[in-house]
């Protein structure tokens, strides 16, 4: 009997126990198990090291992640990418490596995705076989079942780190400048409005965590995500909303639009939005526009002026509008733009940030304040110092607040 097979007849029968008895406790679990292993292992065919690591991974398959436990627990990996039961890769230091272990087939993988998605209060199934959620510790999952998946069911899952972002780490990181830091701590508390732009893995849900600590403490804030991901630090008065999707039994689904219309009916000081991706940018510029000042958000760009673009196009997913009337909306319902990117050594910089300052020639002009110039490498590490390139012109919220 290979190990592999050895693992398998373990588990059949240590479910077939669960089966039988009432829940049992984590500690009764791991009594189980031993006891199966004795009985299969009588004759002492496994090391004692590798009838630990089987005892592990059968206990993991019930109450944890399985095969994927290791990279779970493992602070330094990033991200988890799972091209079916025989293969899975790990993004660790902004290097993906192919991981040593993998699952004993679909039906354990089917498992693991069930269980992922009952706790995010997420249903995957044939009819729907695409779904985003989350871990207990919001950490981001994206899963496309087989056979949309070809070669197996997939997971994605984008680690959060335990300990949340703040704007102290991004500076240790070399992710913006201290200058930049006093101007958007100051920014945030006089309640101008700031959108954050990227491309993938550019680090704009951290960003926005960072960010969202220069946020007075008394203020009521409101989130709004399609996975819960934020972690805000200090807000007492918080309200977190999470989109749904459709299920069974006439269950329909809510999504960001209506969350906007509803939280704008709770008494918000803030509103944050945890990515736009279509005709939601019409209820956020709305809420804007209409006295709610201070909000934050995201959303995918390859730059600030992009953004400004994309923009135009979600608005015009959601409401017929002329072009110029939409640029209207964008250039008074944003005071700033934070464009991230990530360079090719893998770090994560603020590359741009921009103030909107009204319509000209119908076209929305941009005040660009700050910008990241690059200077060459030094150690494989890209050099360069962000420069402040104009000031700020509109003012009124800044003296408003006392600055």
């Amino acid at each position: 009997m290979t190990e592999k097979e050895f693992y398998l007849t373990v588990k059949e029968e240590v479910l077939q126990e669960m089966e039988r008895s009432r829940e049992l406790s984590d500690r009764e679990l791991r009594y189980c198990i031993e006891e199966k292993l004795q009985e299969k292992d009588k004759s002492h065919l496994l090391s004692f090291q590798k009838r630990k690591l089987c005892m592990e991974a059968v206990f993991a398959s019930f109450r944890k992640f399985g095969a994927l436990q290791e990279l779970i627990e493992d602070e330094g990996v990033t991200e988890i990418l799972v091209n079916g039961p025989m293969q899975i890769f790990y993004e660790k230091e902004g290097r993906l490596h192919l991981f040593g272990k993998t699952f004993s087939g679909e039906e354990e993988l089917a498992d693991l995705i069930q269980a992922i998605c009952a706790a995010g209060n997420r249903m995957v199934n044939e009819a729907s076989p695409i779904v985003d959620t989350r871990l207990l510790d919001g950490s981001r999952v994206n899963i496309v079942l087989n056979p949309i998946s070809l070669d197996g069911s997939a997971i994605s899952i984008r680690k959060f780190s335990k300990e949340p972002m703040n704007m102290e780490k991004l500076l240790a990181y070399g992710s913006l400048s201290k200058e930049i830091v006093f101007f958007l701590e100051k920014t945030v508390i006089a309640g101008y409005n700031i959108f954050i732009s990227g491309g993938t893995g550019s680090g704009k849900t951290t960003f926005l965590n960072a960010l969202s600590d220069f946020i007075p403490k008394e203020e009521r804030v409101i989130t709004i995500e399609d996975s819960a991901e934020l972690k805000l630090n200090g807000i007492s008065n918080l309200v977190r909303l999470e989109t749904r999707t459709a299920g069974f039994e006439g269950v329909s689904s809510i999504g960001i639009r209506e969350l906007i219309r509803t939280a704008l009916r709770m008494r918000p000081s803030r509103i944050i939005v945890g990515e736009c991706r279509g005709a939601e940018a019409v209820d956020l510029l709305s809420a804007n526009n209409t006295g709610h000042s201070g909000s934050l958000g995201t959303g995918h760009a390859n730059s600030a002026r992009d953004m400004i673009s994309r923009l135009e196009t979600m608005v015009l997913m959601g409401m017929e509008l002329p072009v110029l009337a939409v640029r209207g909306q964008i250039a008074s319902g944003i005071d700033l733009l934070i464009h991230l990117g990530r360079m090719r050594d893998k770090s994560r910089k603020v590359l741009e940030i921009t103030e909107l300052d009204g319509i000209e020639d119908g076209e929305i002009k941009l005040n660009v304040l700050f910008k990241f110039v690059e200077s060459g490498e030094m150690g494989g590490k890209v050099c360069g110092r962000w420069e402040k390139v104009g000031e700020l012109l509109h003012r009124e919220k800044w003296k408003s607040a006392g600055f």
